[in-house]
């Protein structure tokens, strides 16, 4: 379902997957609908402009919206596929992206998700999973977007997860602990990325405790009957 900003690497990686499992591969724009969506906005405002923000989140609510459409239709399963590291910090748009049936990864951070890319290339040489792996990750919801550019490193942001919400370590704590684990990056950018990942999280609950079932295959968890439950108003001390 590409628009403007889906990219070709995207779209034939995606192809060359359908091709080489045997499924079936139909592409249906979203272009038009956007543009329509826009507009509607606009309308509804009055004055002012949709936020960039907005714009990204029209797009993966189209898609969530045509998925249970085809979901209802067919018989199908829709999936969810946002990993854990995404859901914590709230980088998923509620109605869009965050939606499905069920949530096959988002119990594995990304830096797992990347480990096992590797290792699935490795078992099984499906040419799209390498024309996947080889592009840096992006939602592509707009121009050269990069997440690593607009989180911090993923390798980070997960020891940030695992210590915050895993060990429970205030903020000061964790950049005590990301200092000896990433020693290329100076102190002051580690604080910023674990101040910020903080506040992306206490932030996010709201979403996360709205997302679908997930398979269960770690300690820590996100989903609402498990694991993690913090208020919604909270402070960031522990």
């Amino acid at each position: 379902m590409p628009t403007r900003f889906s990219s070709e690497g995207t779209k034939d990686a995606a192809e060359t997957i359908a091709q080489e499992l045997g499924v079936r591969f139909t592409v249906v724009s979203i272009d038009e609908a956007f543009e329509r969506e826009l507009q509607a906005t606009q309308a509804m405002l009055g004055t002012g402009e949709p936020t960039p923000v907005t714009r990204q989140n029209i797009q993966a609510r189209l898609r969530a919206q045509r998925m249970w459409n085809w979901a209802n239709t067919s018989g199908g399963l829709f999936l969810q596929t946002g990993n854990m590291s995404e859901k914590a910090v709230g980088y998923t748009t509620v109605g869009g992206d965050l939606m499905g049936a069920l949530a096959v990864i988002s119990n594995l951070p990304k830096t797992v998700v990347i480990y096992l890319l590797d290792y699935l290339f490795e078992k099984t040489g499906l040419q799209g999973i390498k024309k996947v792996i080889a592009r840096p990750a992006g939602p592509e919801l707009a121009p050269n977007q990069v997440g690593e550019d607009e989180l911090m490193p993923f390798p980070v942001l997960d020891a940030c997860f695992h210590l915050f919400a895993g060990e429970k370590l205030s903020p000061s704590d964790v950049l005590l602990a990301l200092e000896p684990m990433f020693p290329e990056h100076p102190k002051d950018r580690l604080d910023a990325w674990a101040q910020r990942f903080v506040k992306l999280f206490t932030q996010s609950i709201y979403k996360w405790v709205q997302s679908p079932l997930s398979l269960h295959v770690g300690n820590l968890d996100l989903d609402r009957e498990r694991a993690l439950q913090l208020p919604v108003v909270t402070r960031t001390e522990w």
